[in-house]
């Protein structure tokens, strides 16, 4: 657990009877922000993601460093991804040379996680030095079509440093064309570089829309499956 640093100060001669003022140094206040992060309702499925209540503020580079950890190694969801890319990969045979069964499917889970980690590398540093919004914001809207278009949507816009303005995601894009031409110093064979890049960008357009769909659904999911006891609400952490 987190520590917050509180400085405390009292005003000149007063009796001990008046109360003291508190105000949170800046490494105090990284530390709230970086705690709220954590605490969000199921971020531990779905990654760091921006509530439909809670405002848009552009994040601090530590704040960046903390949501890239947590979206590629503490999140359910990107395992889970990987492991159903995975599966597809081995019910197509490719690599065709990695075979089948469990000796099969253990390279391409890891050749598809080590592209998701370098992907996702890439493209929280185009994010940075860009000022792109990272985490995926749920929708303000009602309705399963208004919200599964807001989801496919988000994977090829977000926002820029204003968080008002919608921008090209060309980070999440380059990112993933970077990654998958990494990708072929590890596969078997002969590939072209340039077509294993490719590959890797029509795969985030079409897995990340999936992925954006399952964060955008998966609290209600997991709600309507505990009868409303868990995830619990931001008001309801808070008052906890």
């Amino acid at each position: 657990m987190m520590l917050l640093l509180i400085p405390w100060s009292c005003s000149g001669q007063e009796s001990s009877q008046s109360e003291p003022q508190a105000s949170k140094s800046e490494p105090g206040k990284l530390k709230v922000a970086l705690q709220e992060v954590r605490e969000l309702p199921a971020e531990w499925l779905i990654g760091p993601y921006i509530p439909s209540s809670a405002p848009l503020i552009p994040l601090t580079n530590e704040q960046r460093a903390e949501v890239y950890v947590r979206q590629t190694f503490l999140t359910a969801n990107a395992y889970i991804l990987r492991m159903f890319a995975a599966g597809v990969d081995q019910a197509r045979g490719t690599p065709s040379q990695w075979g089948g069964g469990m000796a099969g499917y253990g390279p391409r889970f890891g050749s598809r996680y080590g592209v998701f980690v370098i992907a996702n590398g890439f493209h929280s540093v185009g994010n940075a030095a860009l000022g792109y919004e990272s985490r995926y914001d749920l929708c303000h809207c009602g309705g399963f079509w208004p919200r599964t278009r807001h989801a496919i949507v988000r994977n090829f816009v977000t926002y820029d440093q204003t968080e008002r303005h919608l921008r090209p995601a060309i980070p999440l894009y380059a990112g993933s064309f970077g990654a998958g031409m990494i990708e072929t110093a590890w596969l078997p064979g002969q590939r072209n570089v340039w077509k294993e890049g490719a590959y890797a960008t029509l795969g985030q357009a079409g897995f990340g829309s999936i992925y954006n769909w399952a964060s955008e659904f998966s609290i209600d999911i997991l709600r309507k499956i505990t009868k409303q006891r868990y995830p619990r609400a931001l008001s309801q952490k808070a008052d906890h």
